[in-house]
């Protein structure tokens, strides 16, 4: 049974929220992009409004223990804006049993940094690097004793949880994922993960067809488990960027000096094969620009992708490419994007790319559903000014690719049990 936040009445309750807060901070601690407090905001300010109070958890990058560098208290003022209430901050979210009780409806509460302690992932810190097998058993199993405590406190903060972090869904962690148990009839997902997790399910589980999924990115390695899945689900499947010449190679191409995994050419074959045996069409690049430098000036030439001279390098989708999945894309009715077709990060080789996120906003105006995610993906629609223009952009890269590898969520599995 699925738990979202409309069902749920908030008034005089406090409700702990696990948001991602993780968000990118210059020399001097300002924030350079926002997206993700602004994400959380509608969670937040539905419990306020309903006369519930809020004490807000997050981490902040990956600190080995206590660091000023990376204290929530750098956004308390950002956060306080968008939410449009005075955020109260915490110093160490192990002691805030004071301020948690005192807080009056429609206050806010911001936590410290979860992550200052080991036991928020349940990893041992400061072991040293000749430690025993059994001194690291030894340490894991006291920092997963002590995370016990560690969540039993977090939880005796509020009368109700929310999840509204999906960046962090697929880590099994002592907020996203045990605090849970604590709230058997109280917990829920927020607005946010509500969003993920129904566009998740409308493309693995409810998508109209012909369902398309256009899969980038550099390496087959990292997305073999999500190809696997997808073929027993999708009508087309487009591979692209460097992963897409471990494919031609396998299939006696000549690549040049094109990035590729001669160990992972036989799961290519075998991918090519089911997807064959299951009748799902794989679209895979027949013509690549390519370069003999990496830089935004080089000189690139047009090759056929399985002719590329042994002093070149495929970089980007060509042309001709472009074209033919521009029509398998404009006859999908549901499409789902994750990874750059091309060297995404140098302007000149970004074409391809960016050409995926002009189809994709064209697709879903004209009637197709579309879920985009992933780091690069998601920079293209934005870039192009289509992230309102495609029907989703997921804000969890990680997340999202084990989502689609089928796997099953810790943070929402927490809920949904």
């Amino acid at each position: 049974m699925q738990k979202y936040i409309d069902s749920y009445d908030f008034a005089g309750k406090k409700a702990i929220v696990r948001v991602d807060f993780n968000v990118p901070l210059d020399e001097n601690f300002k924030i350079t992009d926002d997206t993700r407090i602004r994400a959380a905001i509608p969670t937040l300010k539905k419990v306020l409004q309903e006369g519930g109070s809020v004490i807000i958890m997050s981490h902040l990058g990956r600190p080995k223990g206590v660091n000023p560098k990376f204290s929530l208290k750098h956004i308390v003022d950002h956060v306080s804006e968008k939410l449009g209430v005075p955020v109260q901050f915490a110093e160490d979210c192990q002691k805030a049993d004071a301020q948690a009780a005192a807080l009056k409806p429609g206050e806010a509460l911001l936590l410290e940094n979860l992550r200052f302690y080991a036991e928020e992932e349940g990893k041992p810190r400061g072991l040293a690097e000749d430690a025993t097998d059994e001194e690291k058993k030894a340490a894991k199993a006291a920092v997963k004793e002590s995370q016990k405590e560690f969540v039993k406190k977090l939880a005796s903060y509020a009368d109700c949880y929310i999840n509204d972090a999906f960046g962090t869904a697929h880590r099994a962690h002592a907020s996203t994922a045990l605090i849970a148990k604590y709230f058997p009839d109280d917990k829920m997902f927020g607005y946010l993960m509500e969003g993920e997790i129904k566009a998740i399910d409308n493309v693995l589980h409810n998508a109209q067809k012909p369902l398309t999924a256009i899969i980038g990115g550099a390496k087959v390695s990292s997305k073999l488990a999500v190809l696997k899945n997808l073929l027993g689900k999708v009508d087309n499947l487009i591979i692209g960027g460097g992963m897409g010449y471990t494919f031609i190679k396998a299939q006696g191409g000549k690549i040049g000096l094109s990035l590729h995994e001669d160990e992972l050419m036989p799961d290519a074959l075998a991918i090519l094969e089911e997807a064959k045996a299951k009748g799902v069409n794989v679209y895979i690049s027949d013509q690549a620009v390519c370069t003999q430098e990496f830089s935004n000036d080089a000189v690139t030439k047009l090759f056929p992708a399985n002719e590329i001279p042994d002093d070149w390098e495929g970089v980007d989708a060509g042309p001709d490419t472009l074209k033919e999945w521009e029509k398998v894309i404009a006859n999908s009715k549901t499409i789902l994007w994750n990874g750059p077709v091309g060297v995404f990060e140098i302007p000149a080789f970004a074409k391809g790319t960016l050409r995926i996120a002009e189809l994709l906003a064209k697709a879903t105006e004209n009637g197709a559903y579309t879920l985009v995610g992933g780091g690069d993906s998601v920079a293209a629609v934005t870039q192009m000014g289509y992230a309102k223009k495609v029907s989703y952009v997921s804000t969890g890269g990680g997340a999202m690719l084990e989502a689609i590898e089928g796997k099953d969520l810790p943070g929402i599995a927490a809920i949904r049990e």
